[in-house]
């Protein structure tokens, strides 16, 4: 599935011709085949929350038999055809997808990377793949994050895909890493950490590497759980970073404002769960998108306006279906 999708990935990008306007393009196209989904539990939550004042009136007449509470419910749910269950699928498909879909992007992002360091190796300037203000996509977008690979997203690569990388080379070893003394071995997993030390080091002979991920004196900020220090060629202004964390926000407002359970003593405890996730998430993303890749990081950013967009259009749909049901009922009734 994972190789799937980077083919798929792979062949809009060469159409389009820019690896990060493809990853917008990709994701949309993710939302969409999920729209079928998100309408269905959409619906499905609707009728549930219709049916929450005869669900606290159980929970008050039963809250001392679990038992009897737990069939009267399943009793209430298929009386009205509801499957609270239903609800849940497309966050159940969600997940697996987003981890196929980092998995793939991660493919993309290493194999571009790798073929940056080999050029790194050999005294060139790497091709890079701009995206607005992103000078590297397979870079994170921050101040303290260089354009140029560094060790830190280079201790991501697989051994597999490193040692990939290096039988491709065969006997046109890069300049700096002639005299290294290298075998396939050295990308073993229990050798490959030490390996990318020692290529890193390799790289600073190139001497535009060694000026891009020099860090500069004064702009060093220590915080609780990292040191962060500005560094000469930054890759970006950290704007996906902040831009998934407050768009997550807003997305669970918006999705959130049709599932806030009304209010009973049965439910406290599930709404403080609630608050806490809604915190949870952003804090999240806003972590992952600063250490991961740009190209990560904006494929979530537009997953998220997507899915608001989609939520947005869905309600309106579903609450002029609500409307003409309701009109309809009350036109029999007279």
């Amino acid at each position: 599935m994972n190789e799937a999708l980077f083919n798929f990935l792979s062949w809009i990008n060469s159409w389009v011709g820019n690896w990060g306007w493809s990853m917008v393009i990709f994701t949309i196209l993710i939302r969409l085949v999920l729209t079928p989904l998100d309408i269905r539990s959409r619906a499905s939550m609707r009728k549930t929350q219709l049916l929450q004042p005869k669900l606290n009136e159980l929970q008050k007449k039963y809250a001392n038999d679990k038992e009897k509470l737990n069939q009267k419910t399943a009793e209430l749910y298929k009386k009205e055809g509801v499957n609270p269950m239903s609800s849940c699928l497309p966050l159940l498909l969600t997940w697996p997808i987003l981890i196929i879909v980092f998995s793939a992007m991660r493919t993309a992002a290493n194999r571009e990377l790798l073929q940056q360091v080999g050029q790194i190796l050999n005294n060139e300037a790497p091709t890079m793949e701009p995206w607005l203000w992103i000078k590297n996509l397979w870079m994170p977008d921050s101040l303290f994050s260089p354009a140029w690979p560094n060790a830190d997203t280079l201790r991501q690569i697989s051994a597999d895909l490193w040692k990939s990388w290096y039988s491709g080379l065969g006997e046109n070893l890069p300049v700096l890493m002639q005299d290294l003394g290298l075998t396939a071995e050295s990308f073993d997993n229990a050798n490959l950490q030490a390996t990318i030390n020692t290529l890193v080091e390799a790289m600073k002979g190139n001497a535009s590497y060694a000026n891009a991920i020099a860090t500069r004196d004064g702009w060093t900020f220590n915080l609780i759980l990292a040191r962060l220090t500005l560094v000469n060629e930054y890759n970006g202004y950290m704007i996906l970073p902040i831009l998934s964390a407050v768009t997550q926000i807003i997305m669970t407002k918006v999705t959130g404002a049709q599932q806030q359970p009304q209010s009973s003593s049965g439910n406290d405890q599930a709404a403080a769960t609630s608050k806490m996730m809604n915190w949870f998430f952003p804090i999240f993303s806003l972590v992952i998108c600063f250490g991961y890749s740009s190209a990560f990081a904006l494929y979530w950013v537009t997953g998220n306006l997507v899915m608001m967009v989609q939520t947005v259009a869905i309600n309106k749909v579903l609450d002029s279906k609500e409307q003409k049901a309701k009109m309809a009922g009350e036109g029999t009734v007279k």
